[in-house]
């Protein structure tokens, strides 16, 4: 997940030219393996500055060091050691090789672990380091272009983007597991639920937009409208407390990677109807999500195998059903969630502003719909269209994550 920060332009990672290690690439030929299969989705010139981007070892640093997002992981493959001993895994977008390198610890017989960015050249060197060459395999390419010659047991990939959706990697997960899971195949994480809820932020409206009233004693009100915009046009990376939440969330949808297909994630919409718990101005909606760790389960009717959910599907929720504080999930669920009242992550929470704060009063209502598409421009940007009504007055928001 490309983190935002300090050195990153919208972002982003700086871009450096491509082709810096093409001859160090040329000497791993014999380890590292593409091939073209005219089937794939064509690599374009945005897929190319994406993997591109991954390279940079800061991307890495913030996901390791993120104790949330790797030690929930790594519980999940002693959860399921069972299930990965003696197996073949495959790792989707294997970065620096971290979790290909768990699996190998938890006994995998062969590790696939694939990335199409250029850290994949680092990753076989740790590889090596670790003496795990013989069971870990890495391969520089899209998993949609490279060449596994056997099916395997288990896909594990953290393909998770900011808003959940945001640079369009599942496809990727649904490619991998179509072509080559086995049947009863694990994939971790199983299941996935994005969130959304409005909140209340006067310090953050304050700091960035307020601050323009009075500076200094000069009244600098005609650099509003250009501090809104600014501040607020597109989506914020940022984190909030449970503070600053004013209802109960609702689920925008629900991710099953055992049976969702790739056009179920071209286009979300969810409706909504919240009643504010307090009287507080109402500054935007927050977006975060949960992902869990399910395993195949065995049925005891019939010891068949099936795929422990958890939750119904996302078509089954009505619009007061699917607005709750949380799914109900048991104890022995293994569950990563980047919630304002969770431990922070590097995800951290999608704030999107209003220009214009609405001064709500206590069990008012705001209604209206979300619809995330998949940019025309760039299939990895999310398109953000947002309708909400309180009191009388109806509004709409377009933002674009990119």
């Amino acid at each position: 997940m490309l983190p935002r920060g300090p050195g990153f332009s919208n972002g982003h990672p700086p871009r450096p030219r491509r082709g810096r290690a093409r001859g160090l690439r040329d000497s791993y030929r014999g380890l590292l393996q593409q091939q073209e299969r005219p089937s794939a989705r064509p690599c374009t010139e945005f897929d190319k500055a994406y993997f591109h981007a991954y390279s940079h070892i800061g991307v890495h640093e913030e996901m390791i060091k993120d104790h949330v997002r790797t030690g929930t992981y790594k519980a999940a493959i002693m959860r399921y050691q069972n299930l990965i001993e003696g197996k073949v895994v495959l790792d989707v977008g294997c970065g620096t090789g971290i979790l290909a390198i768990f699996c190998a610890f938890a006994g995998a017989r062969r590790v696939y672990a694939v990335d199409a960015s250029e850290i994949a050249l680092q990753a076989n060197e740790i590889v090596k380091d670790n003496n795990l060459s013989d069971k870990v395999i890495v391969m520089l390419g899209r998993v949609e272009d490279v060449n596994i010659e056997e099916n395997v047991d288990v896909i594990i990939s953290e393909w998770m983007g900011y808003m959940l959706l945001y640079e369009t990697m599942l496809p990727s997960i649904i490619f991998a597991r179509d072509k080559w899971l086995k049947p009863g195949g694990l994939i971790l994480p199983s299941h996935a639920t994005l969130y959304m809820a409005p909140v209340t932020h006067t310090a953050r409206y304050g700091e960035s937009i307020d601050f323009w009233r009075d500076v200094y004693g000069i009244k600098m009100s005609a650099m509003l409208p250009l501090a809104k915009q600014s501040a607020f046009e597109e989506p914020c990376i940022e984190t909030i407390t449970g503070e600053n939440i004013l209802t109960w969330p609702l689920v925008v949808m629900e991710v099953d990677c055992y049976t969702i297909k790739v056009q179920e994630l071209e286009s979300v919409t969810a409706k909504y109807r919240f009643s504010s718990m307090l009287n507080a101005p109402l500054h935007g909606f927050a977006f975060w999500f949960d992902v869990e760790f399910n395993g195949p389960a065995i049925s005891p009717s019939n010891n068949h195998l099936q795929f422990s959910s958890g939750s119904p599907s996302s078509d089954q929720h009505s619009q007061s059903s699917s607005q709750s504080k949380k799914r109900v999930k048991s104890d022995e669920t293994i569950v990563l969630s980047t919630a304002p009242e969770d431990a922070p992550t590097h995800w951290q929470q999608t704030l999107l502003y209003f220009y214009e704060p609405i001064e709500l009063k206590q069990d008012q209502i705001i209604e209206g719909s979300v619809t995330l598409n998949q940019s025309k421009e760039n299939a990895r940007f999310l398109n953000i269209h947002l309708e909400y009504s309180s009191g009388g007055r109806s509004f709409v928001k377009e933002s674009v994550m990119r």
